[in-house]
C-alpha cells in the first residue's frame, strides 16, 4: 500500500500579508559582575556568574540579598565607570547609569569587545541614606490647651510644633525643651487648620470663624491683620511651593462656603458625595521645601529656591504629579494632573482626559464607610488610607492598586501620617491610641496608648510622633 504523505503546510495569511517568520529567541551572555560601595569602592559581596539581561530590580534585589547586614531592602542606583581616555572631549560622561539592564545598557552601546572573563565593577549606591526608628514611648505629655486639640503641625525642619484648638488658641512648642513656646490668640472661634510656611517664617492658621491669621513663629506675635473674605470657616490652607516662589510665596484657603481663594485650573467631579480629603505625591517634599534629612539649611532665598526645585523635580521625573481624593461615598480616586510632563505617564494621559474633561486614572475601593483621611508616603511610593470603617487601606502610589489592609483600631480611624524615610505609617483613632505599622507584615509594629480619649490630629518628623485630642494634651513619642 503506498504510503500518503501529509498536504504541506499552507502559510497563514492575515487580510492577504502572510504571516512574518518569528524571531529566533537570542540567548543573554553570561558575565562575572562584582558589586562595589560608590563610598569607599568596597566589595559588597563576592562577584557573581549572572545574565546580562537581569534588570536594573532584579540587580538591586540580589545586592540585598548578597548584602545580609541590612534587614530591610534598600533601594540602589547603578552606574559602571567608563575607562579613563585621555583624548576624550571635555565634559564627556564618565559612567554608564544602569536603568534597564547591563546587556542594554552597557554592552549594547559600548566599542570594546568583552570576554565571559572580564569583570564588571558595578558601583552601588543606596538611595535611603537614613532611617526613622519607631516611637516606642511618650516622653511629653503637653498641656496648655482649655479645649480639644483639632489640627497638628511640624515645622519643616522639625524644631517647633503649632497646634491648634477649640479653645479659639493656637500654640507653638519648642522641641527641643519639648515645653511651651508662644499662645496665637486671636480667633474668635475654633483654630480648624494650621499650616507652615516651608521656610519656617510664617505659620498661617484657619478658623471657625472665617479668618486667615499669619504669626512670626519666633515671637509668636501676629503679622498684620486677620484676613477676611470667606463666610463660612476655613477648612484648609496651603502655602505656594517654595521652588516656585521663595522670596513671598502665597496662601491660598479653602472653606466650608464652597469657594477657594486661588485660580481653578480642573474641576473633578467623579465623586457621588462630599470629598473630605486630597493628598498629592509632592505633599511631603512641597511642605518641607529645601529641608531634608541632611539637617542643611540654605544660605538665601535662591539657593532655597534650587534645592527645593532639584527635590520636587526628583519626584515628579517618574510619575509626575499625582493627586487622590476620598469621599465620603467610602471610595478614592487616583488622579494624573499633568500626565504630560513625564514619557512614563504619557499611556495614561488619553485615559485621564477624554472630551476636555479630567478623567480619574483609577477608583480605588474597599473601604465600607466614609473615608477620613488619605497621604502618600514622602517617596510616592505608597498611599494609605483611613476611614470609619476602622481600617487603614494601603495602595500602590503608581497605580492606585490595593496592596493590604491594615487592621488593629477597634474604631474609626481619623489621620495619618508617614515618616520621611516612607518606611513607616503612624495612625490615630477614635479608640484613643495611635498605632505604627510594619509595612512588611502588614501587622502592628508599635501600639501607643496613652491619650485618654479620641485622638484627632498626629504627626511624625524624623524619629518623633506627635500627637493630640479630646483630652486637651499634646503627647510627644520617642523611640
Amino acid at each position: 500500500m503506498a504510503t500518503l504523505l501529509p498536504p504541506p503546510k499552507r502559510q497563514k495569511v492575515y487580510h492577504g500579508v502572510p504571516e512574518p517568520e518569528p524571531e529566533p529567541v537570542r540567548a543573554s551572555p553570561h558575565i562575572v559582575v562584582q558589586f562595589v560601595s560608590e563610598e569607599d569602592g568596597q566589595p559588597l559581596a563576592p562577584a557573581v556568574n549572572l545574565p546580562a539581561n537581569v534588570s536594573r530590580e532584579g540587580l538591586e534585589a540580589l545586592v540585598n540579598k548578597l548584602n545580609t547586614k541590612d534587614d530591610e531592602p534598600v533601594p540602589f542606583s547603578f552606574h559602571v565607570a567608563l575607562p579613563t581616555d585621555p583624548n576624550a572631549a571635555p565634559g564627556a560622561p564618565t559612567r554608564i547609569v544602569i536603568s534597564k539592564s547591563l546587556e542594554e545598557d552597557v554592552l549594547s552601546h559600548s566599542s570594546q569587545n568583552f570576554t565571559p572573563e572580564d569583570v564588571f565593577v558595578v558601583y552601588c549606591s543606596p538611595q535611603a541614606v537614613f532611617r526613622v526608628r519607631p516611637a516606642t514611648r511618650c516622653s511629653s505629655t503637653l498641656s496648655g490647651h482649655a479645649s480639644p486639640i483639632l489640627c497638628a503641625s511640624f515645622s519643616p525642619t522639625g524644631n517647633l510644633l503649632a497646634t491648634g484648638s477649640g479653645d479659639c488658641n493656637a500654640r507653638l512648642w519648642d522641641l527641643f525643651t519639648e515645653l511651651p513656646s508662644h499662645t496665637l490668640s486671636g480667633h474668635k472661634g475654633w483654630v480648624l487648620c494650621v499650616e507652615w510656611e516651608a521656610l519656617e517664617r510664617k505659620l498661617a492658621t484657619g478658623g471657625h470663624d472665617g479668618q486667615v491669621r499669619l504669626w512670626e513663629p519666633k515671637t509668636g506675635k501676629p503679622l498684620g491683620d486677620a484676613m477676611k473674605g470667606h463666610s463660612k470657616w476655613v477648612t484648609s490652607l496651603a502655602w505656594e511651593p517654595i521652588h516656585l516662589n521663595a522670596a513671598n510665596p502665597r496662601l491660598a484657603s479653602s472653606s466650608k462656603d464652597g469657594t477657594v481663594k486661588g485660580r481653578p485650573l480642573h474641576t473633578l467631579k467623579d465623586h457621588a458625595h462630599w470629598v473630605t480629603t486630597l493628598t498629592l505625591n509632592t505633599d511631603f517634599v512641597l511642605r518641607t521645601g529645601p529641608f531634608d534629612h541632611t539637617s542643611k539649611k540654605p544660605k538665601s532665598d535662591e539657593e532655597a529656591q534650587a534645592w527645593a526645585l532639584a527635590r520636587y523635580n526628583a519626584l515628579v521625573s517618574q510619575t509626575g504629579e499625582l493627586l487622590i481624593s476620598g469621599s465620603d461615598d467610602h471610595t478614592l480616586f487616583l488622579w494624573s494632573l499633568f500626565p504630560s510632563r513625564t514619557s512614563s505617564t504619557d499611556a495614561s494621559a488619553d485615559a485621564s482626559e477624554r472630551g476636555g474633561k479630567l478623567k480619574p486614572v483609577s477608583r480605588l475601593t474597599g473601604h465600607q464607610r466614609q473615608i477620613s483621611h488619605v497621604a502618600f508616603s514622602p517617596d510616592g511610593r505608597w498611599a494609605a488610607s483611613a476611614a470609619w470603617d476602622n481600617s487603614v487601606r494601603l495602595w500602590d502610589g503608581k497605580t492606585g492598586k490595593f496592596v493590604a489592609t491594615l487592621r488593629g483600631h477597634v474604631a474609626a480611624v481619623y489621620r495619618l501620617a508617614w515618616s520621611a524615610d516612607s518606611r513607616l505609617l503612624v495612625s490615630a483613632s477614635k479608640d484613643s491610641t495611635l498605632k505604627i505599622w510594619d509595612l512588611k507584615t502588614y501587622k502592628i509594629k508599635t501600639d501607643l496608648p496613652g491619650h485618654t480619649d479620641e485622638v484627632y490630629c498626629v504627626d511624625f518628623v524624623a524619629d518623633k510622633v506627635v500627637s493630640g485630642g479630646r483630652d486637651k494634651v499634646v503627647k510627644i513619642w520617642k523611640n
